[in-house]
């Protein structure tokens, strides 16, 4: 197993830097680094952390970085190969939240050579939503075996207002990388065949949850996810969706924003994300909620016919009331835990999307689970 220095680098200090730092403020030695350390030093104000971690300018990091330090980035996905590049070069570990880029995947025999490790994908979605995959698919392996059989599989999640507004939405990350994803095309599989929506929300569809009808839509390429989440190959799969949640009335009340984002003009939506920004500005006064469903049902051939599904339904507190958003909590303790194992000697040297094992599923969960994030099992 990769040693640990005890040392965390926590880079970036924006809304999705939540609880999870206080965890690991409470068994490393951490230093949160800003654009600037008076940024950084906000944070650690703003999350009640004041005196509990040291403070850092970006421009200093490259000095910082020590062997078997982790580097933990809270940055854009854009920015993630340089500190990994950084982290390589002097034996450090790397957990990030964001989906593996092929240029982060590139690097995988890297880490295995500089015997460190490379985690991604350990956020909510991606992250807390493979896990519950991994759970899921267990599961069903366990009640009816690996086939001849027939599989349906969908997971969405979305981060919307707890209370809803004429909009239908809450930005919980920066308009332009919202828009962004929703002008690529979606991969997915429906009754049988991959199927691609040029523009996902033109894919939009009702989704009953708990009696409250929400919208969903497809999101990337859902099919790298099959074999990622370990379905066996006797599985014949007639439905695998990885997919968007959003309030019911959210595609009717974005028409305006399709409009534009149909011109493909990249200046037109430039200038739409920074009216979008200034138009619905994140506030203090906000309460979010994120909601993740992730379903599967298996029928064998002439036989049983399992299912089974889980749902994360949870409610953030306004920032004025001293709280914390849904979405930094369960963007941030699920990436900390991951650094835990990280410092613990867990994760073996390499890439590693969220689990380093998929048999740790439950492990994690109750993890979670003592942190507030209950993500709840739904079983026949």
């Amino acid at each position: 197993m990769p040693s640990a220095s005890g040392k965390v680098h926590w880079i970036g200090t924006g809304l999705s830097t939540g609880s999870g730092l206080a965890l690991l403020c409470d068994r490393a030695d951490v230093t949160v680094w800003g654009r600037t350390a008076e940024k950084a030093a906000a944070c650690l104000e703003r999350n009640g952390l004041t005196g509990r971690a040291a403070v850092g300018a970006l421009e200093d990091l490259d000095q910082a970085v020590g062997a078997g330090d982790v580097v933990v980035s809270m940055l854009p996905a854009t920015e993630h190969p340089a500190l990994v590049r950084l982290a390589l070069s002097r034996g450090a570990h790397f957990a990030c939240s964001s989906y593996t880029s092929d240029e982060i995947a590139a690097y995988a025999p890297d880490a295995v050579r500089a015997d460190v490790v490379v985690l991604t994908e350990a956020g909510l979605d991606p992250g807390i939503d493979h896990i519950l995959a991994h759970s899921l698919v267990a599961r069903a392996r366990a009640a009816v075996g690996d086939g001849p059989a027939q599989a349906w599989f969908t997971s969405y999640c979305g981060g919307v207002p707890a209370e809803p507004n004429d909009f239908r939405y809450r930005f919980s990350w920066a308009p332009r990388g919202v828009l962004s994803a929703l002008c690529s095309p979606a991969r997915s599989i429906v009754d049988g065949e991959a199927t691609v929506a040029a523009r996902p929300w033109e894919a939009t569809a009702p989704h009953v949850l708990g009696g409250e009808t929400f919208e969903v839509y497809p999101n990337r390429d859902s099919l790298p996810f099959l074999a990622q989440y370990a379905f066996p190959a006797g599985w014949r799969t007639r439905e695998f969706v990885r997919g968007t949640l959003r309030l019911d009335g959210w595609r009717a009340a974005w028409a305006p924003v399709f409009e534009v984002l149909k011109t493909g003009d990249g200046s037109l939506i430039d200038a739409l994300a920074a009216d979008l920004a200034a138009t619905y500005p994140t506030t203090a006064a906000d309460r979010d909620r994120v909601v993740l469903s992730v379903a599967l049902r298996v029928q064998v051939d002439g036989g049983a016919d399992w299912s089974g599904a889980y749902l994360l339904d949870m409610v953030g507190t306004a920032a004025k009331d001293g709280g914390e958003n849904a979405m930094a909590k369960t963007v941030s303790v699920p990436l900390a835990l991951g650094v835990a194992d990280i410092l613990d000697g867990r994760t073996p040297p390499g890439l590693h999307k969220a689990l380093a094992d998929h048999a740790d599923a439950d492990r994690w969960l109750d993890a979670l689970r003592a942190q507030g994030i209950d993500c709840r099992l739904i079983e026949p």
